[in-house]
């Protein structure tokens, strides 16, 4: 099995300290293992079903052993995480930025194992991150809702203040602010990804101020903010994975940043024994850092353009 972003993830290296893990990985009487621990629901059509998604693909294309806990509070991460160490897991992964602490902690209580946050920017002698350059996908998502939106108001909805929230938030306001430099970006912060009511209520708050687009990252919340856009009537966009033909009358585009593909590659550098503790960064434009469905109400020429945007990012003309 070769995704090609194998690669992607080697060359997209953006912080590193070097010490290659592969002890375990190497090791030939035992099965490879690898674990994933995941704040939500498997079911979340959203953040948690790609890393659920993920490893039940590494175990099918890599032959590998698997296993996964979901619905894990923050104060339960660390027996989690450390629960999988303890057992002999080679590779235990926090789906989410909410786990650096957790990872950090039992990193230095498992040095045998290789720890990994997916959304993380940290790094150590047994610790990788498996991220994305948000601001790029937050850009061209930005760049779309202005293209589409009417009144040059959009809003941006999340749940916690973590980089890959205010990295997508960045973005999507200069990508927006690139088609209209003047226009306003309302931005909401629920405090709570899975809260379907919660995220609904934020979603029609932002359309009542005259937002007539709205991007969410969210995870099972997302679900209220995509209803929210429907009933009201405005664009909407899709995250983690391609949720337009759930949603084809509100959704105008997905980011997606699927960690199903970048985890399949990264556990098999593991298992192999390239993986390094080093952030691995993809851009916009890798095998799993790409763009959904186009909704057809999007003018051929703005696809055209957003096309090219995302070749200038991948390329590194355009720097974020």
């Amino acid at each position: 099995m070769t995704h090609g972003s194998v690669t992607s993830l080697v060359s997209a290296m953006v912080i590193a300290t070097a010490a290659t893990l592969g002890t375990a990985a190497l090791a030939q009487d035992e099965p490879f293992r690898a674990a994933i621990v995941m704040p939500g629901n498997i079911t979340d059509q959203s953040w948690n079903q790609t890393g659920y998604e993920g490893i039940t693909r590494a175990e099918q294309e890599l032959g590998i052993e698997v296993a996964y806990s979901e619905q894990v509070a923050q104060p339960d991460q660390l027996e989690a995480l450390s629960d999988y160490a303890r057992r002999g897991y080679d590779v235990v992964i926090g789906h989410g930025g909410e786990f650096v602490d957790a990872v950090q902690r039992a990193a230095e209580r498992h040095p045998e194992t290789l720890f990994v946050v997916t959304n993380g920017f940290v790094s150590g002698e047994n610790v990788a991150s498996l991220t994305f350059n948000f601001k790029q996908f937050g850009y061209v998502i930005g760049f779309i809702a202005a293209n589409m939106s009417e009144g040059e108001t959009a809003g941006y909805l999340s749940a916690q203040k973590i980089k890959v929230a205010t990295d997508l938030e960045e973005g999507f306001k200069e990508g927006f602010a690139s088609i209209h430099p003047e226009a306003e970006i309302l931005v909401a912060y629920t405090n709570d990804w899975d809260d379907v009511a919660k995220a609904k209520e934020a979603a029609l708050n932002l359309v009542n101020q005259g937002a007539d687009v709205i991007f969410p990252l969210l995870d099972n919340g997302q679900i209220g903010a995509l209803q929210a856009a429907q009933e009201q009537d405005v664009w909407s966009f899709g995250v983690w994975q391609d949720v337009y033909e759930a949603w084809p009358d509100t959704v105008l585009q997905s980011a997606v940043m699927d960690f199903r593909i970048a985890l399949v590659d990264f556990l098999e550098m593991a298992r192999n024994g390239d993986a390094e503790g080093q952030v691995y960064e993809l851009a916009i434009g890798t095998d799993a850092g790409t763009l959904g469905e186009y909704n057809p109400a999007i003018p051929e020429d703005v696809v055209a353009e957003t096309e090219a945007l995302i070749q200038r990012l991948n390329g590194g003309e355009l720097q974020l």
